[in-house]
């Protein structure tokens, strides 16, 4: 998208250092992402369909208990410990917020599965792990920060044994932005430091380029924008004197999510690739 850099990686750790405490009241459950409900009649919250993207997510994984999954951009670990719970898999989850590492392995501690799950400070576009090093790798809603997508997912398909899944959600352009809603995309891209925009042509590319082979490639906006928006604008209005007096000079907090309701053409994409076995 026109005049929107590419977000830096130290740009987006203090972001969400800064953000870290608000999240935490925001969804308990710690899913930091956008929901998913399965058709237009569901009246969940945005925490139930978060809570349900999230299960998605771990049954398009297909990891198991003796598996080992990263979780790349893992927020508050919210996910990563709901994997971990539901399967018994063991996971290494990355960011570049310290603070998040820190919230996620108090979570996972006080689920008592610190010995399996773990929150590491490292940028998805140079992973400290050797190749080959875990089973699946998923990146739920965080490779829209990442400047390249093709150097995260190349890195993420060369620390991906033969055989494993990588799964992934993004935010893409389902048509081009007319000038009249570019103004409010902007905005958004820009102040909540999301990376360059994405069409879904550009995915089968993408991943060959990473040597990962196309499973899936899904446009699920229809259950997922318009009422995260929404609902996210809704909750919004309704958080405690303290966080606005915390977080009301930032200009990402002064975002309406609700202005991008109507917005069709900014899409989500839910992602399924594996790397073949040779």
């Amino acid at each position: 998208m026109q005049g929107i850099k590419a977000p830096d990686p130290t740009e987006v750790g203090g972001f969400y250092d800064r953000f870290a405490q608000f999240s935490v009241m925001a969804d308990p459950a710690a899913n930091l992402h956008f929901g998913y409900w399965d058709s237009p009649d569901d009246d969940s919250s945005l925490a139930e369909a978060a809570a349900r993207l999230t299960e998605i997510m771990i049954d398009k994984a297909r990891v198991g208990a003796d598996r080992h999954l990263l979780d790349v951009g893992c927020g508050i670990g919210g996910p990563g410990v709901r994997l971990a719970q539901a399967v018994g898999a063991r996971v290494t989850g990355v960011t570049v917020s310290q603070e998040q590492v820190r919230l996620g392995n108090q979570r996972a501690a006080e689920a008592g599965l610190a010995d399996r799950v773990r929150f590491e400070l490292a940028d998805a576009m140079d992973l400290p792990y050797e190749a080959d090093s875990f089973d699946a790798a998923w990146a739920l809603e965080s490779i829209i920060h990442m400047p390249d997508r093709a150097r995260v997912l190349g890195e993420m398909g060369r620390v991906v044994r033969p055989g494993g899944r990588v799964v992934l959600t993004d935010i893409f352009e389902r048509a081009p932005i007319p000038e009249h809603k570019r103004a409010a995309v902007e905005a958004y891209y820009r102040e909540t430091l999301l990376g360059p925009a994405v069409t879904v042509d550009d995915y089968p590319g993408l991943l060959r380029g990473a040597g990962l082979m196309v499973d899936e490639i899904i446009d699920i906006s229809e259950n997922v924008m318009a009422k995260t928006m929404r609902e996210a604008s809704r909750q919004k209005a309704m958080v405690p004197v303290e966080i606005e007096e915390m977080h009301g000079d930032d200009p990402a907090y002064q975002l309406d999510p609700g202005d991008l309701a109507e917005i069709w053409e900014l899409g989500y994409l839910l992602v399924v690739a594996h790397r073949p076995v040779r």
